[in-house]
């Protein structure tokens, strides 16, 4: 019974995807919205129920499919292991996905495309699914490549729209938004799989159990060789700098895509990665401590970023960006069922936020400037509830979800002793409550600026809105679940407690949090709420235009990565390509057509010429047989 339910859980996006593709070159056709969202439902419903059977009885299912890679010592089985940490992420997975199928449906109703988008969009939950479920790390690797095509697939969905470059448009173009993405994470997976070698190397296996178990046996030099290069491969999957900014440049592909992949699923891999190789990560400290850094480092380069973006999209993006840093942080730290908690909780409020921002685009036909908006929460009322639930979770207040997670890994910075991460984190905190409801204010609240520019409003479909709803109310309790959670996956991940002092004093600790997230509320509202008020001075001081332009950071890749080799690929073709290499086989081609046409000569069809050569060549013959016994 539960292998079956193994097997739907994983096949069912699967059957999705492929009977979406049917009609791939088809007209649009609603049904396939229609079945496609119920074969999501169904691997939701079975991956609800695998979680139901693991939490009670606290066994893990094992199924193994079929031997895959057998090749002298390597023997690689196409398994799925369904434990604490994995269902965890199939429950999250397709409950999202579920969401957003039945809200595309809605979404891309006009779009000439509809039914090829269903098969990509299921075909990247079927990825995910392999990504999570994979009992060793080779199957990891190939949905963790999965996902990788899917998301090109998907961020350049549109990719019939104008290409151009940073300079013409800082928005640049789907195509270029996909290819950057792409590019980016085949980069940090060279890393994943150089790790992938030194433990095949030195273990002889990639079965998580056979791996886990052989590393106290390695030195601390392979151990750190292998950390280092695994979370390089989780930097370029979660957008951790410097491998970042195609996460907000992905933006450019249809909103669906952001909640799905953007905030719930595919950027989350990294930290999975992570929480699942805690035994690995357990070994080496000085790795650990390096992610918990980086992790709070990007929460708050992020953050800053967010703080001067007019993008409703990309807001949204720096700070999913921000949130995966809290979420490394933790599992730097050793709090992986914190960090695992965070992923799940995080994944509903910002999908919420991203569909959200889908029906704001929605109604304001494609535009996505905060300035140009204002008081749409006359005619979007659920979508401001929706959104204002969400930013109260994403911002930490008690007690939406993010409050008892994102105070969790502030505390357990505090706990170690690292106050220059905790006092970062908390700050963060701050700037993440400000930016959230900076956005909300400029939208939903003050004067329809709209207006002037001839938009109309209106709200999405009743049938989209139902479908967000189950996010709304998990932005709302999932945090409530905490306790049980840590009760559920510490039977699996390394159990992890507060010490008796920072347990004495949590309360005045999660009281200078709700401060610094109060304040940056208030700040909000008296900035934006009534109207919006531009300060010219501020505008353009330097560091509102360091952050503006991302630190400059997408231009100095540009001029010091993409020109360079461009220009040493065109001077390649040029110089090497085409006056070399071409040259050269060109140059063999006429000596061979030349050669040939000079002994065509030859065949003549006379016989006295033929004896001519004939006695030529026994000459020649004589020659070199004289020539080699003289040598000799």
């Amino acid at each position: 019974m539960m292998e079956s339910l193994v097997y739907i859980a994983l096949f069912a996006p699967f059957a999705s995807s492929m009977f979406s593709a049917l009609f791939g070159m088809s007209p649009r056709q609603t049904f396939v919205g229609i079945v496609a969202s119920m074969l999501l439902f169904i691997s939701f419903v079975a991956s609800a129920t695998l979680a139901y059977h693991v939490y009670h009885t606290g066994a893990s299912i094992h199924v193994t499919m079929m031997e895959w890679i057998s090749a002298g010592d390597l023997t690689i089985p196409f398994g799925f292991i369904v434990d604490q940490v994995s269902v965890t992420m199939m429950t999250v997975v397709t409950l999202v996905s579920t969401v957003v199928h039945i809200y595309s449906i809605g979404y891309m109703d006009h779009d000439k495309s509809f039914n090829r988008f269903f098969s990509y969009l299921s075909a990247f939950v079927f990825s995910m699914m392999i990504l999570v479920m994979s009992d060793n790390f080779a199957g990891l690797f190939i949905g963790w490549e999965g996902v990788g095509v899917c998301s090109w697939l998907l961020i350049g969905f549109w990719y019939h729209k104008a290409d151009v470059t940073r300079e013409e448009n800082p928005s640049i173009s789907p195509s270029w938004a996909a290819n950057e993405a792409f590019i980016m994470n085949r980069i940090a997976d060279l890393g994943m799989l150089i790790g992938l070698f030194i433990l095949y190397w030195n273990v002889g296996s990639l079965q998580y159990d056979v791996v886990f178990s052989a590393l106290p046996q390695l030195s601390g030099t392979i151990l750190n060789a292998a950390a280092v290069a695994l979370f390089i491969g989780a930097m370029g999957k979660s957008a951790q700098f410097p491998l970042h900014t195609w996460l907000t440049d992905a933006m450019e592909g249809p909103t669906p895509v952001s909640a799905l992949i953007h905030a719930a699923t595919m950027v989350t891999a990294g930290v999975f990665l992570v929480v699942r190789a805690n035994p690995l990560f357990s070994m080496t400290p000085e790795i650990s401590y390096f992610i918990a850094a980086l992790g709070t480092f990007v929460a708050f380069f992020a953050a800053s970023m967010a703080l001067v973006n007019r993008d409703l999209k990309r807001i949204i993006a720096f700070s999913t960006l921000s949130q995966l840093g809290y979420m490394f942080a933790a599992a730097g730290l050793g709090a992986y069922w914190i960090a695992l908690f965070h992923l799940a909780a995080h994944a509903f409020f910002k999908a919420l936020l991203f569909l959200g921002a889908g029906n704001v685009m929605h109604a304001m036909h494609d535009e996505l400037d905060i300035f140009k908006m204002g008081g749409l929460k006359k005619t979007m009322k659920w979508t401001y509830i929706y959104m204002g639930v969400a930013s109260l979770a994403l911002a930490g207040i008690p007690f939406f979800a993010g409050f008892f997670s994102k105070d969790a890994i502030i505390e357990t910075a505090f706990n170690e002793g690292t106050l220059v991460l905790w006092a970062i984190l908390v700050v963060t905190a701050g700037m993440t409550a400000f930016y959230s409801f900076r956005q909300v204010f400029l939208t939903f609240e003050g004067d329809e600026r709209y207006k002037a520019f001839g938009i109309h409003p209106h709200e999405m479909y009743k049938f989209v809105l139902v479908a967000m709803s189950p996010l709304a109310i998990l932005a709302v309790i999932a945090g409530f679940g905490m306790g049980s959670f840590e009760h559920f996956v510490t039977k699996l991940l390394p159990e992890y407690h507060m010490s008796e002092h920072t347990h004495h004093i949590a309360w005045l600790l999660g009281l200078v949090v709700l401060a610094f997230a109060v304040s940056g509320i208030i700040l909000a509202y008296k900035k934006y709420a009534k109207k919006l008020v531009r300060d010219e001075k501020v505008e353009n001081s330097f560091i509102y235009k360091l952050l503006a332009n991302q630190y400059y950071i997408p231009n100095l890749y540009e001029e010091f990565i993409s020109k360079p080799y461009a220009m040493i690929s065109e001077h390649m073709w040029k110089d090497v390509d085409m006056k070399i290499v071409d040259a050269t086989v060109d140059g063999i081609a006429k000596l061979l057509y030349k050669s040939g046409d000079g002994s065509r000569k030859m065949q003549t069809g006379n016989l006295s010429n033929y004896l001519n050569w004939m006695a030529v060549g026994g000459v020649l013959l004589l020659v070199v047989a004289a020539l080699s016994a003289m040598l000799g």
